[in-house]
């Protein structure tokens, strides 16, 4: 049916009743169409004239698509249609992967979270998505469905600049795949934004650690950069500093710093590059001192 929304293009509305279905819409009106879950970002993006899509495909109520799952084997399935509250409030995501949950609960307001998803957060492509670094460092790994079948991609090659992913046309984001946690492992998620609530990321720094016995630390660390490139990022010669050398503060000032070298921010009304390269070495060296005081 056609639905006709103040302040909208006209587009097409089909709510499919099986994935194969869904699929199948969106490989034959091409660009035309866009998976539809929460809503929270196309339609801002249709206000605003950035997209105009002609037929939105709800995905939201398939089968799978708000499950999640936690298994002792395969770790935590989250389906792509589940909310952001869905996530935060879920108590296997919360006794085992608080940063997720934590970040999770860092977007946007909480009558926001009720609708927004954690596959439309993600295949937005946004450098800012709060998702994003969590999921780099938990090693998240996201399930693409399309009309030759599924196909499994590493969040690191999932992401591909501003508003670009792996996406394919006729493809859809069906869940996200974290394995299991690392055992003795601690994280934490910080965001910078201009209010404390409901504002986008002007830095967002992920970091996890866990006792490693192969490293002469004794312990790795991962830590996953937001806003502040073209994609959220991985800061590898910070979590190379970490490995090497004892934790402790004059080691984490230095990770800091190698976390400060690999972002590349822009200048936007959000912030200069200047202040945001500042706040990651601020937000990573408190990240890393709240980790090892939960590890160490």
């Amino acid at each position: 049916m056609r639905v006709p929304t103040p302040g909208l293009f006209p587009f097409d509305y089909a709510r499919p009743t099986s994935l194969s279905e869904a699929c199948r819409l969106l490989a034959e009106h091409g660009g035309e169409a866009r998976p539809f879950m929460g809503g929270t970002d196309i339609f801002v993006q249709m206000r605003d004239g950035a997209v105009h899509p002609g037929v939105l495909v709800d995905v939201k109520h398939l089968p799978g698509m708000r499950d999640i799952r936690w298994d002792d084997t395969g770790g935590l399935t989250i389906g792509a249609a589940a909310t952001m509250n869905d996530i935060a409030r879920h108590p296997d995501v919360r006794t085992r992967y608080p940063l997720l949950a934590e970040a999770a609960n860092s977007v946007a307001s909480y009558q926001v979270r009720n609708r927004a998803t954690i596959g439309g957060n993600l295949c937005n492509g946004s450098p800012c998505a709060d998702i994003a670094p969590a999921s780099l460092v938990l090693e998240g790994r996201v399930l693409l469905q399309g009309a030759d079948g599924e196909r499994e991609l590493g969040m690191d090659a999932f992401f591909l600049g501003p508003g670009e992913t792996s996406l394919r046309t006729g493809e859809l984001m069906t869940a996200v795949r974290y394995p299991p946690p690392l055992p003795d492992s601690a994280g934490r998620y910080l965001k910078l934004g201009r209010s404390k609530a409901g504002d986008l990321a002007i830095v967002g720094v992920a970091v996890l650690g866990f006792p490693a016995g192969g490293t002469p630390s004794g312990y790795r660390f991962r830590i996953a950069l937001g806003a502040v490139a073209p994609t959220a990022i991985r800061a590898p010669a910070a979590e190379a500093v970490l490995a090497q050398n004892p934790p402790g503060e004059e080691t984490f000032a230095i990770a800091a710093d190698e976390a400060m070298e690999a972002a590349a921010p822009i200048d936007d009304v959000r912030g200069s590059a200047v202040y945001r390269r500042a706040m990651v070495r601020n937000l990573t060296l408190r990240g890393l001192r709240d980790v090892w005081g939960q590890i160490g």
